[in-house]
C-alpha cells in the first residue's frame, strides 16, 4: 500500500491524529483479506484456523491449538489486530499477537501482547513482554478497563528507531525508549498471532490449567493490514509509515493517559520486582 503524506506534517501531529488516520484508511480502500499479508502456521487443517477472509477464528482443542504467521518481515511500522479472546473459563489458555524474528527462539528480539486466561469471575490478564537480544523478563501485567472478551479492542504496535508504544486502543500501556542507538529491536520481525495451551505457567503460576471439557476454546482476530516497512523481499516503505518512524515522544493527552493506565491497572511490573533472582534496576526502567 502506498500512501501520500505532506512532507511538513510534524510527528507529534501526526502522532495525536493517529485515530483519524486509522479511520480514513479502514474507508479508503477495501480491508486486507487475511490471504495478502498472512499465512497459516499451526493448526492448518482448516479446523483450528478458520479463515474467514477478513477474520480469523483460532481455535484450542484437546488435539491442537492454531498461529499464524506475516509472509514479510518488517524493520518498523504502527501494527495494528483487532481482538476478541475466548470467554468463560479460561485457565491456561493464552491468545497473543507478537512480533518477532526469527529463529523465533534463542538469541532474538520479540514484542508480546499475551492474554492470559483466568477462571470464571477473574479479570483475563493482559500480558506484555519484550526480548532484547534474547533476553526477555520484561513483563508488565495489566488488569484491563473493559472485558477484552466481550468485543473487538484494538492492539497497537508503534515501533521505530526512537522508541516501541504498545497501545490498548489508543491508550498506551507501555513505552520503551530506544537507549542503545544501533542495538534496539534492530532485527526484522514478523507479525505473529497464536492460541495455544499454558497450562505451565499462565494461570496464577500454573494452579489452574485448561479445562478441555470446556473446550474448544475461540479467538478472533481481524484487521490484516499491515502499515510497515519490509525488511526484504517487499514493497519500498509507503510515506506513512515513513513518517510515523520520526515520532519520537507521546502527546501531552497521550502521556496523561498512559500514566492513568499505568497506575490504575499495572498490577505487575518487572522493574520494581524485588523478589526476582538477582534483582537489579534495568537501565530502562529509570527512562520509561
Amino acid at each position: 500500500m502506498h500512501l501520500t503524506m505532506a512532507s511538513s506534517l510534524q510527528p507529534w501531529l501526526l502522532l495525536l491524529i493517529l485515530p483519524l488516520l486509522s479511520l480514513l484508511l479502514s474507508t479508503a480502500a477495501p480491508a486486507a483479506v487475511f490471504n495478502d499479508n498472512f499465512v497459516a502456521v499451526g493448526g492448518t487443517d482448516a479446523n483450528h484456523l478458520v479463515n474467514q477472509g477478513t477474520s480469523v477464528r483460532l481455535v484450542l482443542d484437546r488435539s491442537s491449538g492454531a498461529g499464524f504467521s506475516s509472509k514479510l518481515a518488517y524493520g518498523s511500522g504502527l501494527i495494528q489486530m483487532r481482538i476478541k479472546i475466548p470467554a468463560g473459563y479460561t485457565a491456561g489458555v493464552v491468545t497473543a499477537f507478537y512480533l518477532t524474528s526469527e529463529p523465533e527462539y534463542g538469541d532474538h528480539d520479540e514484542v508480546d501482547f499475551e492474554f492470559l486466561g483466568n477462571v470464571e469471575g477473574k479479570p483475563v490478564a493482559l500480558q506484555t513482554n519484550i526480548f532484547l537480544n534474547g533476553k526477555g523478563e520484561r513483563e508488565q501485567k495489566f488488569d484491563l478497563w473493559f472485558d477484552p472478551s466481550a468485543d473487538f479492542h484494538d492492539y497497537k504496535i508503534l515501533w521505530n528507531p526512537y522508541q516501541l508504544v504498545m497501545f490498548v486502543d489508543n491508550t498506551p500501556i507501555r513505552v520503551l525508549k530506544n537507549l542503545t542507538p544501533g542495538q534496539f529491536l534492530v532485527r526484522p520481525m514478523k507479525i505473529r498471532g497464536s492460541l495455544w495451551d499454558g497450562s505451565d505457567w499462565a494461570t496464577d503460576n500454573g494452579k489452574y490449567r485448561v479445562d478441555y471439557n470446556r473446550a474448544p476454546f475461540t479467538a478472533v482476530l481481524q484487521g490484516f493490514d499491515v502499515y510497515g516497512c519490509p525488511a526484504t523481499g517487499g514493497a519500498p516503505c509507503d510515506s506513512l509509515s515513513l513518517s510515523w518512524n520520526a515520532i519520537r515522544s507521546l502527546t501531552p493527552a497521550q502521556e496523561a493517559a498512559y500514566k492513568n493506565a499505568k497506575s490504575k491497572s499495572m498490577t505487575y511490573d518487572y522493574c520494581t520486582d524485588k523478589s526476582r533472582p538477582n534483582f537489579h534496576l534495568p537501565g530502562e526502567c529509570n527512562n520509561n
